[in-house]
């Protein structure tokens, strides 16, 4: 009998939660390991030579799960869905961002630097972190990588208010839209799990910043406050976006963004 899959994960990780809603939409049976809970995880994937997550693993191979094509190819199954083109996700990316400097405003005082379920990140943490995911693209397009640090980084003391995130954010949102306009969009970028066909890269860029941002617009609405100029449809129409907006298996608790 084959190896059963095994996904390694851990909660608010949008990558994560996609890959695993990805093989239960196909009835790809897996185990479901935990990073945090479980001792040994980190230890296996650096055996096998795989130190982000998610990854996916059948015995001794393993995928990356950054990317749902890369997935779809580990465990066999044929992508049929259409990327949207570079200029209608540049457009998503902007008001994703231009979404999270307004959400991030809403999220009262008493919320804000309380840790998201599972992660030793708060609001303030997660919304400069929204911004650090175009800066990775943008480093990428522009001759460098996109790494797996860019995504480890944490706020500098110096952004301590929401004032000051959000001011980072308008000025990620300047320098893309001053790449944009370069014109120049290479076939293909150096990222921490290996080279990618740049549209793809974008996209995840795109979904990425949005799951973080549907996040964000989630503690404000259960702090009990509309969210300004909500994402919907209309916004993320096309997109891979994961179903939920956060791990079922850790999920975010009504009310506040609660340690897990």
């Amino acid at each position: 009998m084959a190896d059963a899959y095994k996904v390694y994960w851990q909660p608010g990780c949008t990558s994560c939660l996609r890959a695993k809603e990805f093989l239960k939409e196909h009835g790809i049976p897996f185990e479901s390991i935990y990073v945090r809970e479980d001792n040994d995880a980190m230890a296996d994937l650096a055996r096998l030579g795989a130190m982000s997550i998610p990854v996916i693993t059948r015995g001794d191979d393993f995928a990356f799960a950054q990317e749902i094509r890369d997935l779809a190819d580990f465990v066999g199954v044929k992508l049929t869905r259409a990327q949207l083109p570079p200029a209608e996700l540049n457009k998503k990316i902007d008001l994703i961002l231009a979404a999270a400097q307004r959400f991030v405003k809403q999220i009262p005082a008493d919320t804000l630097r309380v840790n998201l379920p599972g992660r030793d990140r708060n609001c303030l943490d997660l919304a400069y972190h929204i911004f650090v995911i175009p800066t990775a693209f943008l480093d990428a397009v522009r001759g460098g990588a996109v790494t797996f640090e860019h995504f480890e980084r944490m706020p500098p003391p110096e952004f301590d208010t929401v004032e000051k995130v959000s001011a980072y954010g308008q000025d990620v949102r300047k320098d893309f839209a001053a790449w944009w306009r370069e014109g120049t969009v290479p076939g293909t970028v150096n990222t921490y799990y290996g080279v990618q066909p740049t549209q793809g890269v974008m996209e995840r860029t795109a979904w990425h910043a949005a799951q973080h941002c549907r996040q964000l617009m989630t503690v404000v609405a259960n702090a009990g406050l509309e969210p300004d100029g909500p994402l919907g449809e209309a916004e993320l129409g096309g997109l891979p976006l994961p179903d939920e907006v956060y791990d079922d298996e850790v999920p975010m608790q009504a009310g506040a963004a609660a340690n897990g």
